[in-house]
């Protein structure tokens, strides 16, 4: 019987990264939301000591791609732990990454101030959300990408290398290489 709780206290997790309803108050995931709290507090304290520091940023993040990432505080993750970023990352001031499912940020990748990631949504049926069930997407976003301050990024988008978004801009829908975009929601004004 210890086997088929051991089991069942993973369900909900393997169900949120499989992008299947999940129910997001689950208790396992609570805990992984806390700790993730917790590291990304302990990342603040210790932002201007380098060692220690790559050190908690890899405790906090599912992989960093070499030690010269950073991210300032006050940051914001539901887990940490799903998302993944390549080398010289750098995310400004208050970020929000909602990643309920997996992240995978490229090389040189700029945020600015207030960026949001959300791989995180809930049912449009009011019915169906008063249940508690959500799901999530997984967001890719490639090499030598500016996201400016205050853009927001939804699920299941995927955007290209070379891509500089506008502040503020709403990005609700894949963006290809070698372009820029602005606007609500986002759209392609210049390829460069």
């Amino acid at each position: 019987m210890a086997d088929n709780a051991e089991h069942d206290k993973y369900a909900e997790q393997r169900k949120m990264l499989a992008g299947e309803l999940y129910t997001g108050a689950d208790p396992y995931l609570r805990q992984l939301h806390k700790e993730a709290q917790e590291k990304s507090a302990k990342l603040a304290l210790v932002r201007h000591e380098p060692e220690k520091y790559i050190e908690a940023m890899r405790d906090l993040l599912g992989s960093v791609g070499d030690d010269k990432a950073i991210i300032e505080s006050p940051v914001y993750f539901d887990y940490g732990k799903n998302l993944h970023v390549g080398k010289e990352f750098y995310m400004n001031y208050n970020c929000t990454i909602l990643d309920c499912a997996r992240v995978d940020i490229g090389d040189n990748v700029l945020f600015g101030p207030s960026v949001q990631v959300y791989t995180a949504e809930h049912p449009v049926d009011p019915a169906e959300r008063l249940t508690g069930l959500e799901s999530a997407r997984p967001i890719k976003i490639g090499n030598n990408v500016w996201v400016g301050g205050g853009a927001i990024i939804l699920p299941g988008v995927t955007i290209g290398s070379g891509v500089t978004i506008g502040a503020g801009s709403v990005v609700t829908k894949d963006i290809p290489d070698n372009v820029v975009v602005v606007g609500n929601p986002a759209r392609i004004v210049k390829h460069v």
